[in-house]
């Protein structure tokens, strides 16, 4: 992804935010450690990580649960306690989507439960940035 620069970043951080695993991470370090600029790595890796996670969010928003069930593997039990934890806490869960693992259920149980649109992409746009933004003073710091 390297070879082909920003956009090779913008489409690794986007499918690091679906349920595709890659490591978007990966990418920017060896970016930061090629020598590209960092403030724009991390522009860019938030945005594509973000709309990654707004995709994810709207399958879930115009999803079928029993669908989604057997596309993440999970079981209806699981659903439906994320359910209800989305359901408790809402939007601010946006803050979370970020996390490996568990942050693309989040952003689908979000789109589930109908957290308010703006407000759910405000914040998870907050946590892809802070997460990108340690991320690239980490790897400047490491590097440099």
């Amino acid at each position: 992804m390297i070879q082909i620069g920003y956009w090779g970043l913008f489409v690794a951080s986007f499918l690091s935010a679906t349920i595709v695993p890659f490591s978007s991470e990966a990418v920017l370090l060896g970016m930061i450690v090629a020598g590209f600029d960092p403030v724009l790595t991390t522009i860019i890796a938030t945005l594509g990580n973000w709309l990654g996670s707004m995709f994810t969010f709207w399958l879930g928003y115009v999803g079928n649960i029993e669908r989604i069930e057997k596309w993440l593997r999970i079981s209806k039990e699981k659903t439906d306690k994320y359910k209800v934890v989305t359901k408790k806490y809402g939007a601010w869960f946006g803050l979370l989507v970020w996390v490996p693992i568990i942050g693309d259920v989040l952003a689908v149980c979000m789109g589930l439960v109908r957290t308010p649109v703006v407000m759910s992409m405000i914040l998870i746009l907050i946590g892809k940035a802070v997460r990108y933004s340690i991320w690239c003073y980490m790897s400047v710091y490491a590097v440099g």
